[in-house]
């Protein structure tokens, strides 16, 4: 069998298309990857604090009592609502709906839809950095409504592992 020898424009094609392939590849992983920057202390100091979770996780609904909760979703963080309802069950609650609702709002508000003060008062304890409030309405069957805002946050340990 004869061997044939590449030209020189051939192997300039061969080359020149490795090149590119090895240059292509190193955009693509180069992109990917994520660039961090050293803080000066003075930039650390005006940041804005994270929101974190400072809820009671000792409350807990007492024995024989039902307490039924409805979860909304009142930010445009996906999945909060989620997050609450595993909690509160957690604790006691028997979250029996969940959702979002339009409005936005920053501060999470627990209301207690069936003359239940207290109900109101242990859930809000229990996510803590929320207000409970009295808003009674008898066309909901639910005892409480809980309004999720933007500075709650769950629990950092995991809810099932």
């Amino acid at each position: 069998m004869e061997q044939r020898a590449l030209t020189r424009p051939t192997r300039r094609v061969w080359v020149g298309g490795g090149v590119a392939l090895v240059v292509a590849l190193g955009i693509v992983y180069g992109s990917g990857r994520t660039r961090l920057r050293q803080v000066s202390a003075g930039e650390a100091a005006h940041a804005p604090p994270l929101p974190t979770f400072a809820g009671d996780a000792h409350v807990h609904v007492p024995g024989g009592v039902r307490v039924t909760v409805e979860v909304l979703n009142a930010t445009h963080i996906h999945g909060l609502a989620r997050h609450a309802t595993l909690y509160l069950r957690d604790h006691g609650f028997d979250v029996v709906l969940s959702g979002t609702v339009p409005d936005q709002q920053d501060t999470t508000v627990v209301l207690d839809r069936s003359g239940h003060p207290d109900w109101a008062a242990l859930a809000a304890r229990a996510l803590g950095r929320a207000r409970a409030e009295e808003r009674p309405d008898s066309l909901r069957d639910v005892d409480l409504t809980v309004l999720l805002g933007a500075s709650w946050r769950p629990p950092a340990e995991p809810f099932y592992p």
